[in-house]
């Protein structure tokens, strides 16, 4: 599968055709996938225009709720409080899952560690283990310099939710709003650790087992990996669904056979098996 798709903070992807916008907004880990289905439905309808913004869950979210996104990506379930506005605002949004995707552990290339258990990942992120030797006594004493995505992330709550189990994440974790800085981050340090979208994964940084399991298609969709996830894409059907238009064309694209290979060229495991839904 192709890997390290590159993506900054805030990336927009604009097509001009014609008079009318589709906006998508949201999740970082979700961008590549939707980036490939937008260039291939430009390729299907050459006057399509979308533009794409990738930065944190949250601010999918909040798109959908002020109006100035279509579509809102998030590698999470809505938080209780986004139910409860929804709620509140009497507005209704539908949920499609886009792929499945595991948070991967990943260290520098250098480092002898291959395996780390949920207790020490939790150690480390909570400042209770600060020195590699602390994991493992042939590790170097080197402090770990450990980072995590900011609090908009969807990976970030994922990663909080299932590893900190409602302790608070040590104030020197580097916080960065990049994934891709991340794995960069990662390569030119090799004492440092971080947990990024396994789609992001190359091979300039080396995956951890967690808790004794790899990473993988397989370990991914049967959830074995404990970091396992859906990733979403939202629409706002308050005033219906869309029966037509360029948000019906890209959800329908993004759930045939080949937005779903599209999903696995992006690094991440298809949703579906694509073989019962017709490309439009």
């Amino acid at each position: 599968m192709k890997k390290g798709l590159l993506v900054t903070l805030i990336i927009v992807i604009a097509f001009v055709g014609f008079a009318g916008t589709m906006a998508i907004k949201g999740s970082n880990t979700v961008f590549p996938v939707s980036q490939l289905w937008i260039e291939e439905l430009k390729e299907m309808y050459p006057d399509i225009e979308i533009t794409l913004e990738g930065a944190g869950s949250t601010t999918g979210v909040t798109a959908l709720f002020n109006g100035t996104a279509d579509i809102g990506n998030t590698s999470r379930w809505l938080k209780e409080t986004e139910i409860q506005k929804m709620h509140d605002e009497g507005k209704y949004f539908i949920p499609f899952v886009v792929a499945y995707d595991g948070i991967a552990i990943v260290v520098n290339n250098e480092n002898k560690l291959d395996n780390i258990t949920v207790e020490q990942l939790k150690g480390i992120y909570t400042g209770k283990i600060n020195r590699w030797s602390q994991l493992n006594p042939n590790l170097p004493n080197q402090p770990i310099i450990f980072y995590s995505r900011n609090t908009a992330s969807g990976t970030y709550e994922t990663f909080e939710g299932k590893i900190l189990n409602g302790e608070r994440m040590d104030p020197r974790a580097r916080m960065v709003e990049s994934t891709q800085l991340e794995i960069d981050s990662i390569a030119q340090n090799p004492y440092a650790i971080a947990y990024t979208g396994y789609g992001y994964v190359n091979d300039k940084v080396k995956v951890l087992k967690l808790e004794g399991v790899m990473p993988s298609i397989e370990t991914i969709l049967t959830s074995e990996y404990y970091l396992s996830r859906p990733l979403f894409m939202w629409v706002d059907a308050t005033d219906g669904f869309p029966e037509t238009g360029d948000v019906k064309k890209y959800i329908t694209f993004g759930m045939s056979k080949r937005g779903q290979e599209l999903v696995e060229q992006a690094g991440y495991v298809g949703a579906y098996g694509g073989s019962f839904i017709e490309t439009p």
